[in-house]
C-alpha cells in the first residue's frame, strides 16, 4: 500500500490558503478584512522582533487549545529559525500555564514539529 501524497500538515495548509481567499478575496466584509490585517500587523517587528512574537503566538495557542493556531505558529517559528529545543522549553512555558489539559495539544505540536522536519527533509533532498 502506497503512502498518501499528503499529511495533516499539508492539508492544513491547503485548507487554510483556501479558505483564506474566499474569505479575504471573495467576500467584502471590512471588519473580517481588518482583523486579518491586524492579526499580520501583530506579527511585525515593533519593540519585539516577529521572531519572538511568532514564539509567543505558539505559547497562546497551546494555553488556548487551538490546534491550527498550534500549526501555523510552529510553521512560523521554524521558518524563522527556533531550534527545536527552543520549541521545546516554549512548550514547556504553555504546559506549566495551561495545565495538565493542555498534554494533547502538546502531542500535537510535538508531530507538528516532526512533520515541518520530515517536509524540510524533502526539500533538503530535491535542492
Amino acid at each position: 500500500m502506497s503512502e498518501p501524497t499528503t499529511n495533516r500538515l499539508d492539508a492544513f495548509d491547503a485548507y487554510r490558503a483556501k479558505m483564506n481567499a474566499r474569505i479575504l478575496d471573495e467576500g467584502d466584509h471590512r471588519g473580517i478584512k481588518r482583523f486579518f490585517n491586524l492579526d499580520t500587523a501583530a506579527y511585525r517587528d515593533g519593540a519585539l522582533d516577529g521572531k519572538t512574537k511568532e514564539l509567543l503566538g505558539l505559547v497562546a495557542s497551546m494555553v488556548l487549545r487551538c490546534n491550527d493556531c498550534i500549526d501555523y505558529h510552529i510553521e512560523q517559528c521554524m521558518a524563522e529559525g527556533w531550534t527545536e529545543a527552543e520549541l521545546e522549553d516554549a512548550m514547556n512555558v504553555a504546559l506549566v500555564v495551561g495545565g495538565s489539559i493542555v498534554i494533547p495539544h502538546l502531542r500535537h505540536a510535538v508531530e507538528t514539529v516532526d512533520l515541518v522536519k520530515r517536509r524540510e527533509g524533502a526539500a533538503d533532498d530535491l535542492g
